[in-house]
């Protein structure tokens, strides 16, 4: 399954012979449609989410999934980039407070860098942390985004699980990183946070890697 978020709208990309599958099927405020296999049919859809959050799913099938995942991304520019859930001794989790939004360290793959050494620097940079042990890689998630120059963006971002021993933090307030606080996961969700729905979906991972 090919799953990416258009600002607050879940897009889910699946084979038609998938989409009666009761994990794709969320209530109500889902729309289902079949890809007619001309992009102009994407692109309508890209520019509904990027102006309203009417729907909170919608799934486009076709029955060339390749395909159709293709001419989706066909109408961005690709961007890699790679961050890390950083857990202490006392199993709580790195955040940084970032633009209004509780967020998790990341940022774009440099020339020549590999992911895992990317992920590493970026957690680094952002978080003014001294030392990180880089353990596995967690998940890939995918949002959309406009550039400086305004054109449609995909990043794909690779996710790590570290480790490191708790200690005093140093927020990158050259990136807009306002705050960086230890957290565990049940404090996490102890307040109505502002959070992205794909960093939602990197502490769900994290929820099942430590069971």
């Amino acid at each position: 399954m090919y799953k990416i978020y258009i600002n607050d709208t879940k897009i889910l990309l699946l084979p038609s012979n998938n989409i009666l599958n009761p994990e794709n099927i969320e209530g109500k405020e889902q729309m289902i449609a079949r890809y007619t296999g001309n992009r102009s049919h994407l692109l309508s859809f890209i520019d509904m989410c990027e102006k309203t959050d009417r729907y909170h799913t919608i799934v486009i099938h076709f029955h060339d999934v390749v395909k159709l995942i293709s001419d989706f991304e066909g109408l961005f520019k690709i961007v890699e980039a790679a961050g890390g859930v950083v857990l202490n001794e006392r199993n709580q989790i790195l955040f940084i407070y970032r633009r209004g939004h509780w967020d998790l360290p990341k940022g774009k793959i440099e020339s020549r860098e590999t992911r895992r050494d990317a992920a590493r620097r970026e957690v680094i940079e952002e978080t003014g942390i001294k030392f990180v042990q880089l353990d596995k890689k967690l998940i890939v998630t995918l949002h959309t985004y406009r550039n400086k120059n305004n054109k449609r963006c995909i990043k794909l971002t690779h996710w790590y699980l570290m480790f490191s021993k708790k200690q005093k933090l140093h927020p990158q307030t050259e990136e807009d990183i306002e705050r960086t606080e230890w957290m565990t996961i049940e404090k996490f969700h102890s307040k109505d946070r502002k959070v992205y729905h794909n960093i939602t979906n990197v502490i769900d991972e994290i929820k099942t890697a430590r069971k």
